[in-house]
């Protein structure tokens, strides 16, 4: 769980004392400055996020067999003139 946010009646942790029998050795490069501001747990997969899965592998598969069937018509498809035509007269 994440430390709560300090300024909000949270003690600081206490950084934790080494053994007296370890000898204490300098580190051969300085520590990274601690990152500031809230820890937040990184959110965890549920069954939403599986199904959005599955729900986007059937949009691509969808789009190849729609792929697959409109190549059978050599790509040629076209509406044909008599029904545009009544298209446009049917609105005026």
């Amino acid at each position: 769980m994440s430390p709560p946010r300090s300024g909000r009646g949270a003690k600081p942790a206490k950084p934790a004392k080494p053994a007296k029998s370890a000898k204490v050795t300098k580190p051969s490069k300085p520590a990274p400055a601690k990152a500031r501001g809230v820890y937040v747990q990184s959110p965890k997969s549920d069954v939403y996020v599986t199904l959005l899965g599955i729900s986007l592998g059937a949009l691509l598969l969808a789009c190849l067999l729609l792929f697959l069937v409109y190549s059978r018509y050599d790509m040629k498809m076209a509406p044909s003139t008599a029904w545009v035509g009544t298209a446009i007269n049917q609105r005026v």
